[in-house]
């Protein structure tokens, strides 16, 4: 498996930067990157970011998208800050323009004792088009 780091190093620097005054424009290519950037911040500075994938959603009375979302955390205080996420996740209000979070699980936790000890966590979020 050929893994780009580049690629993803970009993309989470590019989350990060969502977090600024740019949020308004990223939410205009859809909501991803404002997701992703919200739940970068809400991990704290130690996550790193492992992978995303979305896929449409409709029911029908709403339209969204599925997104699950792979983060790692390395480090007994990084572990800390996973469980954190882990524990702050259910209730968090997100603010995602043009979309709401309308839920969000944790549906894998892997903790590795090391060396050093890591935490990956998968998290999957359900976003209806707030029309």
């Amino acid at each position: 498996m050929h893994v780009n780091f580049a690629h993803d190093r970009a993309m989470l620097a590019s989350a990060r930067q969502a977090l600024g005054d740019g949020a308004q424009r990223c939410a205009a290519r859809g909501p991803w990157l404002p997701l992703i950037a919200a739940l970068l911040k809400l991990a704290g500075s130690r996550a790193e970011f492992l992978r995303h994938a979305e896929r449409p959603w409709t029911s029908a009375t709403f339209a969204g998208s599925r997104h699950t979302v792979a983060l790692t955390f390395a480090g007994e205080d990084a572990i800390e800050d996973g469980e954190n996420l882990i524990a702050a996740l259910p209730d968090h209000e997100f603010t995602i323009s043009g979309h709401l979070v309308a839920d969000a699980v944790v549906t894998e936790a892997d903790h590795r004792a090391g060396p050093p000890p890591s935490l990956t966590v998968e998290i999957e979020l359900l976003l209806l088009e707030d029309c």
